[in-house]
C-alpha cells in the first residue's frame, strides 16, 4: 500500500571526508532510501560526484551539492519532507530558506552530539549548532537527530577515528593497534537503525520541535575486536598505543586534530563514567528501540555483515 506523500528529499554530503563535522551521510542515506521506498514513499536524492551510485532502485538521483543553495533550490521542487544530511554552516541558512520558499513542510536534520557543548562558544565557531539554528528559524517544522557514532562510519572514511584503520591492519597483518585498548568505550548505532529513526521522524507526526537522541550503549574496544574475531573465525593480535602514538597514527590517516581530541576524550569519558553514561543512554525517551519497534542491531551482527571487509587479503 503506497503512502500518499510527496517525494521525500534525501540530501547527502560530499564524498566521505575526514574534515571535522563529517558524517556518513551516504551510508545512512542509502539505508533510509530503501526503507522509505519500501513504505511506498517517493525518494529523491541530491548527491555529489562520488555519491551517485549504490542507491536503491526507484530513487531519483539528482547531481548537485547541499552546500550550494542553487542546487538545493532546484531540487526542492515538489518536495514535502527533507532529510538534511551533510549541510554546511556557511550555506545552511540559504538552503533552508530555499526549502521554505519551495513549500517544504518538514526538515529532519542529521546532526551530531556536540551542539549542546557548542552553545558555550561564540556563534562564529558553531558547526552543528549553526545548522540546527538555521533550520529552527526557517519556519519549517523540524526534528533534529543526534546519533551515536555510526558503526559503519569507519569503513566510509568518516568518524569515528577509532577503528578507521582496523580493516586494513586486520586484513594485512591480523592486528589492531589502538590507544586505550584495554579501557576504552565508545557508543555506537548501526547505520540501518539510525536510518529507521530518521524514517520515523520523516513519516510520523509527533516529533516536531524535538531532539531525538539516536544513541547506542557504550561498547568496549575489546568487545569490538572480539566481535570481529568471531565474525571472521580467527584471532586478531592487539597492540595498545599511548595517547600520543594514537594521535600520530590518526594524523597519518588524515584525521583533523579536533576529531582526534574528541575521540580520545570520548574513549576516556565513557570508561570513567560508564555507569552514569549507560544510565543516561537507557533513560532517553523515546529510546531507539521504541522508535523503530525492534531491538537495535548489535555490533556483533554488524561485524558478521562485514566479514569480507576484515577477511585476510
Amino acid at each position: 500500500m503506497r503512502t500518499e506523500i510527496q517525494p521525500v528529499f534525501l540530501l547527502t554530503a560530499v564524498p566521505p571526508s575526514k574534515r571535522e563535522g563529517s558524517s556518513p551521510t551516504g551510508l545512512v542515506g542509502r539505508h533510509l532510501a530503501g526503507q522509505l521506498l519500501d513504505c511506498g514513499v517517493s525518494v529523491r536524492v541530491l548527491a555529489e560526484t562520488g555519491q551517485l551510485e549504490g542507491w536503491p532502485p526507484g530513487a531519483e538521483i539528482v547531481r548537485g551539492s547541499i552546500s550550494s543553495p542553487q542546487d538545493a533550490a532546484a531540487a526542492f521542487a515538489g518536495v514535502a519532507r527533507v532529510f538534511l544530511a551533510g549541510a554546511e554552516p556557511g550555506s545552511a541558512k540559504e538552503v533552508v530558506e530555499a526549502a521554505a520558499a519551495a513549500g517544504v513542510e518538514r526538515i529532519v536534520v542529521l546532526s551530531s552530539h556536540g551542539p549542546e557543548y557548542e552553545v558555550k562558544f561564540p556563534p562564529e565557531t558553531w558547526f552543528w549548532l549553526a545548522v540546527e539554528k538555521a533550520v529552527e528559524t526557517s519556519g519549517v517544522a523540524w526534528t533534529h537527530i543526534r546519533p551515536s557514532a555510526v558503526m559503519g562510519a569507519c569503513l566510509e572514511g568518516t568518524y569515528p577515528a577509532t577503528g578507521s584503520d582496523w580493516a586494513f591492519s586486520i586484513r594485512r597483518e591480523g592486528v589492531v593497534r589502538e590507544p586505550l585498548l584495554d579501557s576504552g568505550y565508545y557508543p555506537f548505532i548501526h547505520e540501518a537503525d539510525l536510518a529507521a529513526v530518521a524514517a520515523v521522524a520523516l513519516l510520523q507526526d509527533g516529533y516536531t520541535g524535538r531532539v531525538l537522541e539516536a544513541v547506542g550503549l557504550p561498547i568496549s574496544t575489546r568487545s569490538r575486536v572480539a566481535a570481529i574475531e568471531d565474525a571472521i573465525g580467527r584471532k586478531v593480535a592487539t597492540q595498545e598505543l599511548t595517547a600520543n602514538q594514537g594521535r600520530d597514527a590518526w594524523r597519518r590517516l588524515g584525521w583533523p586534530s579536533g576529531g582526534i581530541q574528541v575521540t580520545l576524550y570520548g574513549l576516556k569519558a565513557y570508561a570513567s563514567q560508564l555507569n552514569e553514561l549507560t544510565e543516561w543512554t537507557l533513560a532517553q525517551e523515546p529510546s531507539v528501540e521504541a522508535l523503530i519497534g525492534r531491538r537495535p542491531i548489535s555490533f556483533e551482527q554488524w561485524a558478521r555483515e562485514h566479514i569480507d571487509v576484515y577477511a585476510l587479503d
